[in-house]
């Protein structure tokens, strides 16, 4: 390429990179607003009574292999200071290598903790299948069914702060979510936590919120009205399925920060992507138009700073002003890095037992945030290529939101 068409072309390609930069600190000033608004509605939620609202509770949490804490996750399943409440912990097998802990963890318990046997799933997720199955046996008196996780660790209040809100029956669920804790030093988990931050924050005070299947309760005359045991017979995904009859029945879902639930996470690059590729697959069947918002957010956040990076070489190699390039370039980081910083102060908040933790780590949450975009478009490329995913050792064929085939038998 002669000199004149390769200035020509690098001033293009930086006046291309100058807009998109522009776009990103628009973009990034308005999420930074949200990002305040979200930090506003977890302090109003904190500050907030949650009354004395406490029916028969059924917890319910699908076990299957061991995992890091395990023992101690089960045990704060049956330590909530809510009165009114039996936990049903379910797995598929008997053969399940948790299942002597799950045994030994119920027969301890200081409240009535049972173990079920679901059996292998046919058109449905593992998971699916052991909800299912418990929610089909659960004796009448049980009003509000509450959904957690093998993999959280919540705090005695939590399963009080998060049935209360259901006194109101215009409410269809409430949901919180995870905030991971790397629990192994290596950077495959710590990029796994500052993965999951971003998700936080697309919860809050807004008619946008989608349940959190480690964290959502629901009336049981809800759960029935909006059919979700027939939703449930070929579904693979608990929560999305579940947040997809609410909106069509438009129920509201209510984010409850003040139950945020650490989990104490450790990973290699092999879980991490498939943990990350399976959630944004799921993300794709189940909410298209969100994968697809998303998708393109990510792609241009990448886009940027790739050109930026190579426009900024160009001009030094050049010897020419690269300072409004690194300005440009500099500015959307920068706001990235303080929507980290604000998920981390409430974060600390929602969990005050976790904080010295949080605070300890929080480099992850801030620094770590700025390359997870990256990820995320692995995640949404690996997403177009098939719909195949594995989870906990077995696949699976996600046909469509209504159809799961088990190819694992």
């Amino acid at each position: 390429m002669r000199q004149p068409n390769r200035l020509l072309f690098s001033t293009c390609v930086e006046t291309f990179f100058s807009i998109l930069a522009i776009l990103q600190i628009a973009g990034g000033l308005y999420l930074l607003w949200e990002g305040i608004q979200w930090l506003l509605y977890v302090r109003g939620r904190l500050q907030t009574d949650p009354g004395f609202y406490a029916p028969r509770t059924a917890v319910i949490c699908p076990c299957k292999g061991m995992e890091p804490g395990l023992e101690r996750n089960l045990v704060s399943l049956c330590e909530f200071n809510h009165q009114n409440y039996e936990v049903f912990f379910v797995l598929a097998s008997e053969n399940d290598a948790a299942y002597s802990l799950v045994k030994r963890v119920a027969a301890a318990s200081r409240v009535k903790a049972t173990v079920i046997i679901a059996g292998k799933p046919e058109n449905c997720s593992e998971k699916v299948n052991n909800l299912r199955t418990v929610v089909e046996q659960l004796e009448p008196e049980f009003e509000v069914l509450a959904f957690a996780d093998s993999d959280g660790r919540p705090g005695r209040a939590w399963l009080h702060h998060l049935v209360a809100p259901l006194t109101d029956a215009r409410i269809g669920a409430t949901t919180t979510m995870r905030w991971f804790i790397p629990n192994k030093n290596n950077f495959a988990t710590a990029l796994l936590a500052a993965w999951n931050a971003s998700v936080v924050t697309m919860l809050g005070g807004h008619g946008r919120n989608f349940c959190w299947g480690g964290g959502t309760a629901i009336r049981r005359a809800v759960f029935e009205q909006i059919g979700m045991l027939d939703v449930w017979q070929q579904a693979f995904s608990d929560d999305y399925s579940l947040t997809r009859r609410l909106e069509h029945m438009q129920r509201p879902i209510v984010f409850l920060p003040e139950c945020l639930t650490p989990s104490y996470a450790e990973t290699e690059f092999e879980g991490l992507l498939e943990f990350t590729n399976r959630q944004v697959l799921i993300t794709r069947v189940y909410r298209h138009k969100m994968w697809a918002a998303a998708f393109a957010t990510h792609f241009l956040y990448c886009l940027t700073v790739v050109l930026g990076v190579v426009v900024m070489l160009q001009l030094m190699i050049a010897t020419r002003p690269a300072f409004h390039v690194v300005t440009l370039l500099v500015l959307p980081l920068l706001l990235a890095a303080i929507r980290g910083a604000i998920r981390v102060l409430g974060a600390t908040e929602a969990l005050p037992g976790a904080k010295a933790e949080i605070l300890g780590q929080s480099w992850i949450y801030i620094v770590l945030g700025l390359v997870v975009p990256f990820l995320y478009l692995v995640n949404f490329v690996c997403s177009l290529f098939g719909k195949r995913v594995r989870w906990r050792g077995i696949e699976y064929e996600l046909v469509s939101a209504d159809q799961t085939r088990v190819l694992t038998k």
